[in-house]
C-alpha cells in the first residue's frame, strides 16, 4: 500500500504507526502540532474518563488538529470502525466484533499491509482493539495487541478527544506502546507512532470535511 501526502510516503500500521521514507517537507500550513522526544512531552496526559495512556511507557506520541467540520460528522466516522477502509487508505480491513455501537468492551479487528523493512519481513499487522472508556462526542480509549511476521506490540493505549472551538472541533490524540520488540529502539518507534497518527488525523479530516 503506497500513499503520497505532501511529500511523505507513510504506511501506516498497527496502532496507526507507520514506516516512512520522508522525500520532502510536509504542508507547513496543515493545522498540525507535532512533538518530539527531544523536548518534554505536554502533561496532564489526555484522559477519557479520566484515564490515560500509560504513563510508564517508553513510546508515547501526542498530536492534534482543528478540522473545520461538525463534532457529529467527526465523531460519526472515528466510531464507524467497519467503514475505516472507505476513508483510511493504510487500513485493509476492520471487524466490530462486538454488537451494536462502540461502547466500553466493545472489540474490532483491523488489519493493515507492512512492507518489508532491512529487519523485518513483509507482512499483515493484525490489531486486536478494546473500547475501555467512551463517552459520546468527547473522547474514546481503546487499547491492545498488534502481531505480525515480525512485528510486534504487546500493547498500544490509544486515547482520543474532541473538543468543539470557534472554527471547528480540535480533535487530540495520544498513544503509547509497549513490548520488547518496540522498547528496543524507542527513538525509531516514536518516529513510526508519530507519522502514523499525523497519517490518521489527516485522513479524518479529508474525509470529514469532503465526504
Amino acid at each position: 500500500m503506497d500513499r503520497c501526502r505532501h511529500g511523505v510516503l507513510i504506511v501506516v500500521i498497527g496502532f496507526a504507526a507507520a514506516w516512512a521514507v520522508v522525500d520532502g517537507p510536509r504542508d507547513p500550513d496543515a493545522a498540525y502540532r507535532y512533538l518530539s522526544t527531544e523536548s518534554p512531552l505536554p502533561e496532564p496526559l489526555l484522559a477519557c474518563d479520566g484515564q490515560t495512556v500509560d504513563p510508564n511507557a517508553a513510546i508515547r506520541y501526542r498530536t492534534q488538529a482543528v478540522i473545520p467540520a461538525p463534532l457529529q460528522t467527526i465523531w460519526d466516522l472515528q466510531v464507524d470502525v467497519a467503514r475505516w477502509p472507505s476513508w483510511q487508505p493504510a487500513v485493509a480491513d476492520a471487524t466490530v466484533l462486538t454488537e451494536g455501537p462502540l461502547r466500553p468492551q466493545s472489540q474490532f479487528l483491523w488489519t493493515t499491509p507492512v512492507p518489508a523493512t532491512e529487519v523485518t519481513p513483509a507482512t499483515t499487522l493484525y490489531v486486536t482493539s478494546t473500547v475501555q472508556q467512551l463517552e459520546e462526542l468527547a473522547c474514546i480509549r481503546w487499547s491492545g495487541p498488534a502481531r505480525g511476521e515480525g512485528v510486534d506490540i504487546d500493547r498500544g493505549v490509544h486515547v482520543w478527544t474532541f473538543t468543539e472551538i470557534e472554527g471547528g472541533v480540535l480533535v487530540s490524540t495520544e498513544e503509547t506502546w509497549t513490548g520488547r520488540q518496540v522498547d528496543a529502539t524507542p527513538e525509531l518507534s516514536t518516529t513510526h507512532l508519530g507519522l502514523g497518527l499525523q497519517a490518521w488525523l489527516e485522513d479524518l479530516r479529508a474525509a470529514a470535511v469532503d465526504p
